[in-house]
């Protein structure tokens, strides 16, 4: 008597499972993170003009081959970083009145220009940015546009709370906003700020803004 194997080959079979991709094809993102905080300290440390792949490959622990496989040059990877600061942004204070939330916006925009890393950074690429009109437009896109959302959530709350005029002139409330502490801890780079001086900066723009 004969037996019939069979094989069951007109069942569908499992499809041989996909190798993930890897070398080139992989961008490990914990790789990417300390690329990108070894960018920081290395601008800190030496400025942009001194600044090199070498240098940041070294400081993150990985070769310069992971460097170049994320950005072309270090003027790509600045401007990277840069752009994405402004995507960030602030967070957007809800204390119920306007001084309140400009004095929480202070607070929290002065540590942040006061950190030893930025204090450095900023400074540096504001000198790039005069010579260079692609880090002049991703700096100004960061310092800018980041600060200028938060501050026109602020403005437009404290319109439908009634204590500023409708139609306020938007643009000179944020220069009223973003200047006096940009000014003071950036440009002339004061190195601590004298005691209630937030709280009499948001008390005085209050006070501007309302006169709007």
């Amino acid at each position: 008597m004969l037996v019939r194997m069979t094989t069951n080959a007109d069942e569908p079979q499992p499809r041989p499972r996909r190798r993930a991709p890897a070398g080139a094809a992989v961008l490990r993102e914990d790789v990417t993170e300390a690329i990108r905080a070894a960018v920081f300290e290395e601008l800190a440390a030496v400025g942009y003009a001194r600044m090199s792949i070498e240098g940041i490959a070294r400081r993150a622990g990985v070769g310069k081959t992971a460097v170049y496989r994320r950005w072309r040059s270090k003027l790509h990877l600045v401007l990277d970083l840069v752009s994405a600061i402004a995507v960030q942004g602030l967070p957007a204070p809800d204390t119920g009145t306007l001084e309140g939330d400009l004095r929480l916006l202070y607070e929290v925009t002065s540590r942040a220009l006061r950190h030893p890393v930025a204090s450095q950074i900023i400074p540096d690429l504001q000198a790039e940015a005069a010579r260079n009109p692609d880090i002049a437009e991703a700096l100004q896109k960061a310092l800018r546009e980041g600060q200028e959302g938060v501050a026109s959530g602020i403005v437009a709350a404290a319109e439908r709370r009634g204590e500023v005029r409708p139609g306020i002139d938007e643009e000179l409330a944020l220069d009223l906003i973003s200047g006096p502490l940009y000014w003071r801890s950036v440009v002339i780079r004061s190195p601590k700020l004298p005691k209630g001086y937030l709280a009499a900066l948001a008390r005085a723009t209050t006070e501007a803004l309302k006169a709007l």
